[in-house]
């Protein structure tokens, strides 16, 4: 398999996720303004949608989008824990939130990642959406859990982390909210995570 990546970006998650497999894999980064791979390829023949990640199978088949590749590689797997059983309130939770990490969370930093520098005048906005939908990750972990669903992690975890850590990325205290920043902390420490982010080139 060979995952495409832009570094940090909601690829990281899908990029965890097989660590934690011990599955071999490929990585290859995309410049995502450009549409290119770093052998050259234009990106848009691998994955016409131009963003990341994509996840080219051995078969030569093409899955994109965080959900659904983060899903894949917990069901090929499940050796790994990284998702509760099909057809269980469990595994429904788990599609839950990574809905709403997908469609709210993830969505909401866009103008942060336009291509061009937020206005001044823009960021106080911008930063209000990120903080209602943090606000319900907050009392979602107000109950002592760990993790988002069951006692383990899994790929709803990965996209969470990946998601949320993009605040200190973009000036955003995550202090503010201590029970996310703390399973934000928790999730940089595991080993696939530093592992993860070292190859990416986003920590040493």
């Amino acid at each position: 398999m060979k995952l495409y990546y832009s570094p940090g970006a909601c690829s990281l998650a899908a990029h965890i996720a097989l660590r934690m497999t011990g599955v071999e894999f490929e990585i290859e980064k995309v410049d995502t303004q450009t549409k290119t791979t770093a052998s050259g390829a234009d990106y848009t023949r691998i994955n016409p949608k131009g963003y990341v990640p994509a996840l080219q199978l051995r078969s030569g088949d093409v899955l994109t989008e965080a959900p659904a590749v983060l899903q894949y590689i917990a069901d090929r797997n499940p050796a790994a824990a990284l998702a509760p059983a099909s057809a269980t309130l469990e595994r429904a939770r788990l599609q839950e939130h990574l809905n709403f990490v997908s469609s709210e969370l993830h969505k909401a930093f866009k103008p942060f990642f336009a291509g061009t520098p937020i206005a001044d005048n823009a960021r106080p906005a911008a930063e209000d959406v990120i903080a209602k939908r943090m606000v319900h990750i907050e009392a979602l972990l107000t109950d002592g859990r760990m993790h988002l669903v069951g006692n383990t992690v899994s790929v709803a975890d990965l996209y969470l982390f990946v998601v949320a850590n993009w605040c200190n990325f973009i000036g955003i205290d995550l202090g503010q909210w201590p029970n996310v920043a703390a399973f934000v902390e928790r999730m940089a420490a595991l080993p696939a995570v530093r592992e993860a982010m070292t190859a990416e080139g986003l920590i040493h």
